[in-house]
């Protein structure tokens, strides 16, 4: 399977026509019809379904077009880095993280560095827990911020000196509103929008032991902008961070109040065991470390 043919099953599912790919490739029809065969045959599944004016993806074609984006994504990343080793110090940084006020912290590491080495970019990319993880192994991030009860030991990772608290984020007419700080028996009458990496690790579970069942989840999120929308809806108010509530519901009109007794996350930076990194890369790694090392 060769690059320059995921290249073109990729501009196939852009333009959804097989003769407009071919034209911005600068290939006949045929050709580009016969590599798409060929790739089929040796994939030995059907990822095209091909229409007299429109050319759409089958199941199959669908979940190719995800990995050939991943594989494609990652050569990029691998060509940006080896045209960069001639630069005395350059090259792309990508930080995986979820919505935390942590990001502050890693920001004001980063921005001393960036100013010393201007040729070091830095891409962030937003995502859940598994998103970063799942990221990190295929080599698409660098490094990831996670927001978790417990030190993901699997990786190596300095905790950083922000812990994130848990609180309800509502419409200001809630009753609830009226209180300086939500009680567990509060949230049992409450439909809750919930982070889905909290539904993952049980933190409700924990939180509200035998009474857990007596939860009621409207929903979930994995980011939390989108929510503030729900909220607003009447579908339920949002278990999230304060400083995030803060961020995206205040300008909104939305209320936030702590739980009381309060649940506390840990933010960590997490990199891979194996992870081989540039000279702009390690650079990072001595800056991260130089700060955050020495926090239990």
């Amino acid at each position: 399977m060769e690059i320059r043919v995921l290249q073109y099953f990729m501009a196939v599912a852009r333009h959804e026509n097989i003769t407009k790919a071919a034209e911005e490739l600068h290939l006949t029809q045929p050709t580009l019809s016969r590599q798409l065969s060929d790739l089929e045959d040796e994939l030995g599944a059907q990822l095209l379904v091909r229409g007299k004016r429109k050319t759409q993806l089958t199941e199959a074609g669908l979940i190719f077009k995800a990995r050939a984006q991943e594989i494609l994504s990652l050569t990029e990343k691998t060509k940006e880095q080896f045209a960069k080793m001639d630069e005395l110090v350059a090259g792309d940084i990508y930080i995986g993280a979820g919505e935390t006020q942590a990001m502050a912290c890693v920001a004001k590491v980063l921005a001393p560095l960036r100013r010393s080495y201007p040729h070091i970019q830095f891409h962030l990319v937003s995502g859940n827990e598994d998103l970063i993880y799942d990221s990190l192994q295929k080599g698409l991030l660098d490094f990831g911020l996670v927001c978790r009860a417990d030190a993901p030991r699997t990786y190596v990772f300095r905790r950083i000196p922000h812990d994130d608290a848990w609180g309800l984020m509502m419409r200001a007419d809630n009753p609830l509103a009226v209180k300086e700080a939500v009680q567990r028996a509060d949230l049992l009458q409450e439909p809750l929008i919930v982070s889905e990496q909290a539904m993952k690790h049980h933190e409700l579970d924990h939180y509200f032991g035998s009474a857990a069942e007596k939860i009621e989840v409207a929903g979930t999120y994995n980011l939390l902008y989108n929510t503030i929308f729900f909220i607003e809806a009447g579908m339920g108010s949002a278990l999230c961070f304060k400083g995030m509530a803060d961020a995206v519901g205040s300008s909104r009109g939305l209320v936030f109040r702590p739980l009381d007794p309060v649940i506390r996350s840990a933010n960590y930076v997490v990199w891979r065991r194996d992870q081989v990194f540039s000279r702009a890369g390690r650079l990072v790694v001595a800056a991260l470390e130089e700060v955050f090392s020495h926090h239990a």
